[in-house]
């Protein structure tokens, strides 16, 4: 899995890892969070290696299903955008402001 794809993964963990059920949350945090093989996973739970990536499937289909219908991660990313575009103004602002400043001392 490439690190974006992991990264967009636990976005959707954290924001909806909730709703899963209780075996597939083991899983997908063994998965996710632990880093954790297949095989890894399937030895710790003594259950088959297909059976741990069919669990995991269905968890990554739900988790995506869920952020389609609620958005809920996308809204996330736009406020942290909205966020950092409003510190660079500020912190723009705050440059003139103690370069008028200095101008004033002077």
């Amino acid at each position: 899995m490439k690190v974006e794809e992991k990264n967009v993964l636990i976005n959707l963990f954290d924001a909806y890892g909730g709703l899963l059920s209780d075996g597939q949350k083991e899983i997908m945090e063994a998965y996710i969070n632990d880093d954790f093989t297949l095989s890894e996973i399937a030895e710790n739970l003594e259950v088959s290696r297909q059976a741990v990536k069919d669990s995991i499937n269905k968890a990554e289909k739900k988790l995506f299903e869920m952020e389609e219908k609620l958005a809920f991660v996308k809204k996330i990313d736009n406020l942290n955008n909205e966020i950092d575009s409003l510190k660079q103004k500020l912190e723009k602002f705050e440059n003139k402001k103690s370069k008028l400043s200095k101008k004033e001392e002077d």
